[in-house]
């Protein structure tokens, strides 16, 4: 009996290590594909590396109609941000994040944050992930903006 209950508190303790594991690998990739690489820098390679390229951002319109703004179409904004000299973003324009909660199961996950420009929170980001063989990446994105 005392044998069942050690196999059982360590395979408990092994599956909360790899999803303690994945919830660290999903920062990473908001923190620098989307922070960094998107918000902030600009940096293609950054975007590349945690954004799938199927990944679209949903929002609802005034007139109460869903719209979708694919990666491709963002990338495309942002390289015109950087030639106009709008990134990197400095000082009080920078975007910086706080995780609320991060939920994971098997190969797909939703992370929850709030997303702040400068000390003012301007969202709340709903992020949908999926495991790729060994890599998270961003695929879907909703949001609740306040104004």
């Amino acid at each position: 009996m005392k044998n069942l209950l050690l196999i059982a508190l360590l395979l408990t303790s092994l599956i909360v290590s790899a999803q303690d594991a994945d919830k660290d690998a999903i920062k990473s990739v908001i923190q620098t594909a989307y922070v960094e690489g998107l918000q902030n820098e600009g940096d293609m390679n950054k975007i590349d590396s945690g954004i799938h390229p199927d990944f679209v951002l949903l929002g609802i319109g005034e007139d109460g109609n869903m719209w979708k703004y694919p990666i491709t179409d963002w990338k495309v904004s942002t390289e015109k941000k950087l030639k106009e000299g709008k990134l990197p973003k400095l000082g009080n324009d920078k975007v910086s994040i706080k995780f609320l909660n991060i939920d994971v199961t098997g190969n797909a996950a939703v992370a929850k944050i709030e997303f702040y420009v400068g000390d003012v929170k301007r969202y709340v980001d709903y992020i949908s992930l999926y495991k790729f063989d060994k890599d998270w990446m961003m695929v879907n994105k909703i949001y609740y903006e306040f104004k």
